[in-house]
């Protein structure tokens, strides 16, 4: 059963604490170390700044960050399923192995018992469990500046070719492809809803997706032709600030979001984003209301065009478009983290309201 998260204070609060009430039903992912955590955990405690707290461990490994070995959070959140215990196992004695169904098939488990199992306690498939795993590390070590042949022996894939195809899938580019001296640079942001890739230069911030966007890898490829040096890995002076406003917002404490931004659009795709940026947050508009506010009420499906368009999640905020009998309609990260983002908008306009 899911439950809202208290605020980041009170859950820091509990971690110190070892609090275990909060025993599976939140987890800490410390950004200093990359590892992910019960409240309990009997480990020194991280600093407040360093401390994401996330609802299922599937969040956490989504975010990039690995189980603690201490604490020991998977096995915890299916101590009383021997199946998953077992996969869980044997995926912690061999993470660079490229797991595939006939492997589960020859342990003796049935496929789809095991997805159904892995979805209700992580919230993921083993199989994509695994595969994630594998990529964060090959995108770690290209971050690191190692070769692609490191990368692609720590996520552990067999041959060059299917590490470029995997990673190209991700992230639209080969990892060749990328650049050091690229004016633009690309960075995962870690956030309770998952990872997302921020691109930027050193004065605005381009791209900032959800990483399981469909639409990233087009995204990217279109960011990288479109400058003559294509795109590296870093995490210039716009990252870092968008960084610190998505922390706020998913904390609770801050909808404002004031870092520069680059809008690749044509003139009408840029003025319906402007007219999105100005809706406060916890309220709602329909396409048709947007389409009035430009002043052309029969643009209704160009307004959802370019809302669709949007390559700037959550500082041009699409999400808070409805459809006009108030249904979620499409949203490029999924429609339940359009839900997500709505409720979370909704608790900070009435936390505005009671300050004011």
């Amino acid at each position: 059963m899911m439950f809202d998260l208290p605020d980041s204070k009170t859950l820091y609060d509990a971690l110190v604490a070892r609090d275990a009430s909060y025993e599976g039903r939140a987890y800490v992912g410390v950004t200093s170390t990359g590892i992910f955590c019960r409240l309990t955990c009997p480990a020194r405690k991280p600093r407040f700044e360093n401390c994401r707290f996330f609802q299922t461990p599937g969040a956490c490994i989504e975010a990039g960050f690995r189980a603690c070995k201490r604490c020991k959070p998977l096995a915890a959140a299916a101590q009383d399923d021997p199946v998953v215990q077992r996969l869980l196992a044997v995926l912690e004695e061999r993470p660079a192995y490229r797991w595939r169904e006939g492997d589960i098939s020859a342990m003796g488990f049935d496929p789809s018992t095991v997805r159904r199992s892995f979805r209700r306690h992580f919230g993921m498939t083993f199989l994509e469990m695994a595969r994630q795993r594998r990529l964060r590390d090959g995108f770690t070590t290209l971050k690191a500046g190692e070769p692609v042949i490191a990368a692609q022996i720590d996520a552990g894939f067999e041959s060059p070719s299917a590490f470029r195809a995997a990673f190209a899938r991700l992230t639209g580019l080969a990892p060749g492809s990328f650049c050091q001296d690229a004016l633009l640079l690309a960075d995962w942001i870690d956030t309770p809803l998952g990872p997302m890739i921020a691109v930027s230069c050193p004065h605005r911030l381009h791209l900032l997706e959800f990483a399981d966007r469909k639409a990233l890898p087009r995204e990217m490829k279109r960011l990288a032709a479109s400058q003559p040096g294509g795109i590296g890995f870093g995490r210039p002076a716009p990252t870092d600030q968008i960084a610190e406003e998505l922390h706020a917002y998913f904390a609770g404490t801050s909808g404002q979001f004031d870092t520069p931004l680059a809008l690749h659009g044509t003139p009408f795709q840029r003025a319906v984003w402007e007219v999105l940026r100005d809706i406060p947050a916890g309220e709602t508009r329909s396409y048709s209301q947007i389409a009035a506010d430009l002043g052309r009420p029969s643009a209704t499906r160009a307004v959802a065009r370019a809302n669709g368009a949007n390559q700037l999640a959550l500082v041009v905020p699409c999400h808070r478009v409805l459809g006009a009998d108030g249904s979620l309609t499409g949203y490029g990260g999924g429609l339940w983290r359009k839900q997500r983002l709505i409720e979370i908008e909704a608790t900070l306009a009435r936390a505005k309201g009671t300050a004011a």
